[in-house]
Formats: structure tokens, sequence, C-alpha cells
């Protein structure tokens, strides 16, 4: 017993200057407490994102490339987490820099005041911060698998991964969310429809024009689609990512400011929903069926529309947004299509396209006046001219070293057995299986064939 009590009265003598800096830093030791616990909490919930990224594009690729699809996913945030320690997290936020480019030092260190409220005004700790940023660097790779799954190199992709996560994203996150120059213009972007998602989807967009279509994608100049193997796999991707925004929205509150983090859960939500409807009754009166596939992009449409200013627009603006994004992510997913650049998920469409309108919408639904249109196009500019050059050259640097395809007849075979020898089902006997009760799978559903009937005129 008196050594439990010589340890409590130990451990309130350490704890005694983080309290009494609490008080100084405004805000009270509980509430420097409740901050960091939900940024912490905010970042497992952008973790869970990764899984939801894993099952969606898992669900909306063909079963024969399932285990790549669930590799390329592990290995991006692993490596995402781990380059971020190394040098992303001091790329990012390099302290005073010249607002384009600065390096606070290799690794994670930080003296005692990073554990105590004056380092993020009460907000949370040093190791926190490095934790919730990790998890959104990671994100912005893990979009551009989903643009180029089926027919890239698995090493090809993890070199570009590497170099993308490692490098690029917190170079040019740093023009904002490090105190940058796009930071000193006044552009605004909460928590990243352009600084993650466009600049995922930018990237995205580099490898799926580089790589060409999957073969069969088009035949004879006339688009053939080609269904997901598993919808229940990918509803329950989507849905992990609508829980995961909360973290990824809400935290980015950095604090647990009750008024502040519950409207932006409900800005967040209220986009997400009007998105799914919006997509729904969209790809509907396009192909004469309501095409859940659709209905999913949807979602994460409003998602990413709603990110750039979740905690500045109305409630009217949010719906508004929403409902814009739901219907500019059919009409992409068409364009793409008709252009013949091949996303197996619509990753471009649901990062780029829809990361761009939430980013431009700031200038038009703020309830701020210091945000406007012009500014937050010069913002949507310069990350896309910088992504399109850095995606273009590390992508050239690693096709010039070993290529970036794999073979037609691995392409053909699967990715599962060609690069890794194992598949993730056993599709010798599920096929038995169907074949045993009568049943078959349809190659291309009605409301497929409708669409594809529409992009081709």
């Amino acid at each position: 017993m008196r050594l439990m009590l010589s340890g409590a009265v130990a451990a309130g003598a350490l704890l005694l200057p983080g309290l009494a800096l609490a008080e100084e830093a405004g805000v009270t030791p509980g509430q420097f407490t409740a901050n960091n616990v939900w940024m912490m909490l905010a970042a497992g919930l952008v973790f869970i994102m990764h899984l939801g990224f894993a099952t969606l594009e898992s669900g909306l690729t063909r079963a024969k490339n399932t285990t790549n699809i669930l590799f390329k996913n592990t290995f991006v945030v692993s490596i995402g987490i781990l380059t971020y320690a190394l040098c992303g997290f001091n790329l990012m936020y390099p302290g005073e820099f010249n607002g384009f480019l600065g390096f606070a030092g290799l690794g994670l260190t930080t003296g005692p005041e990073g554990l105590t409220p004056e380092y993020a005004s009460g907000g949370y700790t040093y190791w926190t911060d490095f934790l919730f940023q990790a998890m959104f660097a990671a994100t912005a790779a893990t979009i551009v698998s989903g643009a180029v799954a089926e027919r890239i190199k698995l090493p090809a992709f993890m070199l570009f991964s590497t170099f993308f996560v490692g490098l690029v994203y917190p170079i040019v996150g740093s023009w904002k969310w490090g105190g940058g120059w796009l930071d000193g213009i006044g552009f605004y972007d909460f928590a990243g429809s352009t600084l993650v998602h466009s600049v995922g989807g930018w990237a995205a967009l580099v490898g799926a024009m580089m790589l060409g279509p999957r073969i069969g994608k088009y035949v004879g100049g006339k688009l053939q689609p080609i269904p997901g193997s598993n919808m229940p796999l990918a509803t329950v991707g989507v849905f992990l990512l609508w829980l995961g925004w909360f973290g990824f929205n809400g935290g980015s509150v950095l604090s647990a400011d009750p008024a502040a983090t519950s409207f932006t859960l409900v800005t967040t939500c209220l986009a997400a929903s009007a998105g799914a409807v919006a997509a729904m009754f969209t790809s509907w009166f396009v192909a004469g069926k309501p095409d859940l596939s659709m209905a999913l992009n949807g979602i994460l449409a409003g998602l990413v529309g709603i990110t750039a200013g979740a905690d500045t627009v109305s409630i009217a603006g949010s719906v508004t947004i929403g409902t814009v994004a739901g219907v500019i992510v059919v009409g992409s997913v068409l364009f793409f299509d008709r252009i013949k650049i091949d996303d197996p998920v619509g990753a471009i469409s649901v990062h780029l396209t829809c990361g761009i309108w939430g980013t431009l919408a700031v200038g038009i639904f703020s309830t701020n006046p210091e945000h406007s249109f012009m500014t937050q196009l010069i913002g949507v500019i310069a990350y896309g001219v910088a992504t399109l050059a850095s995606a273009t050259l590390i992508f050239g640097m690693v096709k010039a070293v070993m290529g970036l395809r794999v073979s037609p007849e691995e392409e053909i075979e699967g990715l599962d057995y060609g690069e890794h020898g194992a598949h993730a089902y056993d599709l010798s006997t599920t096929a038995g299986v169907l074949e045993s009760v009568g049943a078959s799978v349809s190659p291309r559903p009605v409301a497929a064939t409708k669409l594809a009937a529409s992009e081709n005129g």
C-alpha cells in the first residue's frame, strides 16, 4: 500500500508542471486530456479508413487480383507511417521556412514542451500530432492503388508509393498546413479535399494514363464493363470509410471542442447522404436501373467534397455540396471511360474531380468572408501542376528502371498467381459449387450494360 501511495504521489508530482501549463494555455487539465484523447481516437478512426479502402478496392475488382489488392493496401499504410516518421512529418511541418520547402531534420524527437499544452494550445501532444498526421499521409498513396489496380507490377507500385508518400505529399502539404505560401495568401482546405484527395487523385490519373486500360476493357473501340467480384465487400468498405471520416473531419478540428466538432460531423454526414441520393438518381436516369456502385461512390463523393469546408459552410451549403458531388461523380466516371482512361474503382472521379469541386466550393459556400473563389482556384492549380509533374517524374523513373505493367499473360491469369503465387479465394471450389446447384454469374449486369451503351453513344 505504501508503495502504491508513493507511486501515486510521484506521478502527481510529474503531472503538476503539465497541469500548470494547461492553465496558462487557457485550458483546464481536463480539457487538455479530453482534447488529446479525442485526437488519438480520431487517428484510430482514420486508420480504419485503410481497411475501408482495402475492402472497397477488393470488392470492385476481380477475384483473381484480391491478394494483390490487399497486399498493396497493407504495404501503403505501413510504409506511409515509416516514411512519415523518417522525414515526412518534418518536411510537412518544418517550422519557420521559405514557404515552399523546409526540413526540420530526420526522425521524431521532442523536448518536454512537446508533451504539454504549450505544444498546440492545449489541443494535443507532439506524439498525438504525429500519429494523426501520419494516418493522412498514407491515404494519399492508397488512392492511387485503386486507379492502377489489376495491371501494375507490385514492385513498381511499392517504389512509387514510397517516394510519393515520403516526399511529394509532405512537401506540397507544407504549402498550406505547414504555414507555407498558400496558407499565406488565404487558401483554405480544412481536412484535405485537395491536400489529401486531389493530390492522390492527380497521381492516380498519371498512373492510369501511363499504364493504359486493362485487357478487355475496350474492345473494337467499345467499352466493355468489367464488374467487381464482391459488392457486399465493396459496401462494407464504403461504410468503413464513412465511419473513418468521423475522425478525418472531426479530428481536423484539432481539439475536442463540442460545438466545432459536432457541427463538423453533421455537415460531413449530410454531404455524404446527399451525395449518395444524388448519385443514385443520376445513374438511375442514365442507366435505366439503380446502380449500387454509383451510389457507393456518391457517398464517397459527398465526403470528399465536404472535407475542404466542413467547418465553415452552412447546413444548406453542406447538402448542396454533397448533392453536386453526387451528380458530378457519375458524369466524371462516364467521362473518363469515354476517353479510355481505365479506373477500376472510380478513384479519379471520387478523389480528384470531387476534391477539386469541394475545394472550389469553399469559395462559394463558406460563411467566412475571407475565403475567396479565386484563392481556392489558385490552390487547386498549384497542387495540380506540382503533383502532375512529380507523379509523372516518379512513374517515369520507375518505368525506365523496371517497367510498370505486368505481362499480358500475367494480367489474364491474375496478379494473385503471377505476383504472389497464391489466390485469395479457392476459385475452382467456388465454381464447382455454383455448377452443382445450376447457378451462374452474369458477366455484365443490366445497369452496367446500359451505362456502357450511354457512353458509347
